[in-house]
């Protein structure tokens, strides 16, 4: 799936992308807990949260996550804006709760991160 098919399915809007927004994503998981996208996702998952901290793209960073989606029409902080330019980290917006984010991109073929070799997701759906 691409970051494209991401940004309609879930009727988001781009923070910031690659100027095609075609970058492939194969995994995604939901998640609040900074702690838990460490010890949980793979590399180069998309990462749905609630969360809009310098934290979340700090993390992002040190886990690899290939694109970070806000849900509930929560906006990130101009620093962390910042950051994830800096960092070249994709940024999508949507005014769907998590679980219901997710479970679209579920639906759609978009598999979590258990379900790809090797390691498990946290799926929070708060």
């Amino acid at each position: 799936m691409t970051l494209q098919e991401v940004k309609e399915i879930l009727n988001a809007q781009v923070i910031i992308a690659p100027q095609d927004l075609q970058m492939e994503i194969k995994m995604a998981c939901g998640c609040d807990l900074m702690s838990d996208v460490l010890a949980f996702t793979k590399e180069e998952s998309l990462l749905l949260t609630g969360l809009t901290n310098l934290q979340v793209v700090r993390t992002a960073e040190m886990a690899n996550i290939k694109a970070l989606v806000f849900v509930r029409g929560k906006e990130p902080d101009r620093e962390a804006i910042a950051l994830a330019m800096d960092k070249k980290i994709p940024m999508l917006l949507t005014d769907l709760p998590m679980y219901e984010a997710c479970g679209r991109l579920y639906r759609r073929g978009l598999p979590g991160c258990s379900e790809v070799e090797e390691g498990s997701c946290a799926v929070d759906g708060r």
